[in-house]
């Protein structure tokens, strides 16, 4: 696992790398199963009526989507993983596995899961890396990831490469996690999880090095609020080039530094003990020590 850093051989290559795909088991073939493959539209971020709501997106490769079993419902059959591939559609790898039966399901890779080894997903299996389990199953202080918000959903938290959560306690009906971002939340425990940290340590030590590798990835290029006009952005305007004279912010006004985004009437809102740590909470928790 690691990263291959480009010969500057031109103003392209100069600051380029990518990943050596070490963890996938046939790095130079494109081998996705045809059965758990799937057209994926692409909007343009465009909405129904056609309107752009997601900004800087369009163009790219082609994609077909890999379908991914989030939920681990088949229990008590151990599957034995095929091969691990990369994945286009998500930061971390995935691996094939394959049931006694001949079904086969795409799984999100943890970390050290190769070609040969047998996973498991039940109430009663063994907590080691791949297999699923509610967190009631689960040791308290083990690694996880793919971890459901409400049971029988599929996983929703913590799926993205090198991701992993920490099972902090259990009290009653519920079980405490500490999430990636330094936030404490509650969790029922007949909620399901992988254990193990995800794979692919080093994406985000992969520099993209050109606008063309970005083109190709489907985000096209952003344009800065202040050098819009004013009638476009709350910092476009001004005689020569300004600063904007504000704190950055949307086009709708809405702070992109420090404003809270969610929604305070959100029910999971009272689950949560801890929030993540953000710039501008701990600079308030600063003020209110001092």
């Amino acid at each position: 696992m690691g990263v291959i850093i480009y010969k500057p051989t031109s103003a392209g290559r100069r600051n380029a790398s990518v990943n050596d795909l070490s963890e996938v088991t046939f790095r130079h073939q494109n081998r996705p199963e045809r059965s758990l493959l799937e057209s994926r539209k692409r909007s343009g971020g465009r909405n129904h009526s056609g309107k752009i709501t997601a900004w800087h997106r369009g163009g790219g490769h082609k994609r077909r989507y890999r379908v991914i079993d989030f939920k681990r419902t088949v229990d008590g059959q151990p599957a034995k993983v095929q091969e691990v591939q990369y994945d286009p559609n998500r930061s971390c790898h995935i691996a094939l596995l394959e049931y006694p039966g001949g079904e086969k399901r795409y799984i999100l890779a943890p970390l050290g899961l190769k070609a040969g080894d047998v996973v498991e997903s039940g109430q009663k299996v063994e907590p080691k890396i791949g297999n699923c389990m509610p967190l009631a199953s689960i040791p308290v202080g083990m690694a996880i990831h793919n971890i459901e918000m409400c049971a029988g959903q599929g996983g929703k938290l913590v799926r993205t490469a090198g991701g992993q959560a920490r099972l902090m306690a259990r009290e009653g009906n519920w079980a405490t996690i500490l999430l990636p971002s330094g936030e404490m939340r509650q969790v029922r425990v007949e909620c399901r999880a992988t254990v193990g940290q995800l794979g692919n340590l080093d994406h985000q030590n992969v520099r993209i090095g050109k606008a063309g590798r970005t083109r190709h990835m489907g985000r096209r290029p952003h344009v800065r609020g202040k050098a819009m006009n004013p009638h476009a952005h709350p910092l476009g305007g001004g005689e020569g080039r300004s600063n904007g004279g504000r704190h950055p912010c949307s086009p709708w006004g809405t702070l992109a530094k420090g404003g809270r985004t969610r929604n305070p009437r959100a029910r999971s809102n009272r689950r949560i003990l801890r929030r993540r740590m953000t710039k501008s909470y701990g600079e308030a928790k600063l003020r209110r020590k001092w």
